[in-house]
């Protein structure tokens, strides 16, 4: 059983008394609670209909659906377990940095923006930094130009952790990997031997700049500043498409068009 405080062991106790459920569960509950920050959590127990989720404030889902009991039962569980968390210190303090720590990330990065967690997963946010523990391992990704708005896990067969940033939805493991063994089961990990920073984080386009193309002298009889209509009507589509690249503006179009169009 996970390591209480002995008032954190009382708190359990009473619960499971005032519940009908088995210290077990309630602490099973205590943790997924914990891991979600006090404010949600996802879980699996037996005892209170197997899988389920819970919001605070906002949403409770248990295996049973229909069981509107069940999903009162664990809706006033979950929070009552979320208050003595911020009330109460239900777990022995462990060292910053260490597996069962509140504060599980190294301890150089300091002081987190934010952080939460579900399932076996726990996320942090710094500085160009994102750490994140699964299964009591911390891996630590470089964000690069990233501001990480939230990070989040799907579920499905097709797992992943990703992460919303101005960019949008970014999956965690396309991001380089500072330290750590990287998240196995297709939730991250390091990226791949060919991996190329995403073309977001490259330099801004620099649009060419126009230079009309030199062009044999003029047949003999005509003025040597004289072109063929097809030369003109191609250099025109070609400014165009500047124009259209924002290479060039309306007015400089116009008046090389014009230009153009006089030497016809």
């Amino acid at each position: 059983m996970q390591n209480l405080t002995p008032a954190g062991q009382t708190a359990v106790n009473d619960l499971a008394y005032r519940y009908g459920i088995s210290q077990d569960a309630v602490v099973t509950m205590l943790v997924a609670v914990n891991n979600g920050s006090g404010s949600m959590a996802q879980f699996y127990c037996p005892e209170l209909g197997g899988g389920g989720q819970w919001m605070r404030g906002s949403m409770t889902m248990v295996g049973d659906m229909f069981n509107h009991g069940l999903k009162a039962t664990v809706d006033n569980l979950c929070n009552e377990l979320s208050n003595a968390l911020a009330n109460t210190q239900m777990f022995p303090v462990a060292p910053a940095g260490t597996r069962g720590s509140n504060q599980w990330w190294p301890g150089d990065l300091g002081v987190s923006f934010s952080s939460g967690g579900q399932n076996n997963i726990r996320y942090a946010v710094f500085p160009q930094r994102l750490a994140v523990e699964s299964h009591g391992q911390v891996t630590v990704y470089d964000t690069l130009n990233h501001s990480i708005g939230g990070v989040s896990q799907q579920q499905g067969g097709d797992s992943s952790l990703t992460f919303s940033s101005q960019f949008g939805t970014i999956a965690v493991n396309s991001l380089p990997v500072v330290s750590g063994p990287g998240l196995s089961g297709g939730l991250g990990g390091p990226p791949p031997a060919n991996f190329a920073v995403p073309a977001y984080n490259q330099p801004a386009y620099e649009p060419p700049v126009y230079a009309p193309p030199s062009y044999a002298p003029a047949p003999v009889g005509q003025g040597s500043d004289r072109l063929a209509i097809d030369d003109i009507v191609g250099l025109i589509e070609k400014l165009a498409r500047l124009r259209d690249a924002g290479a060039l503006t309306e007015s400089e179009f116009n008046a090389k068009k014009n230009e153009l169009l006089s030497r016809i």
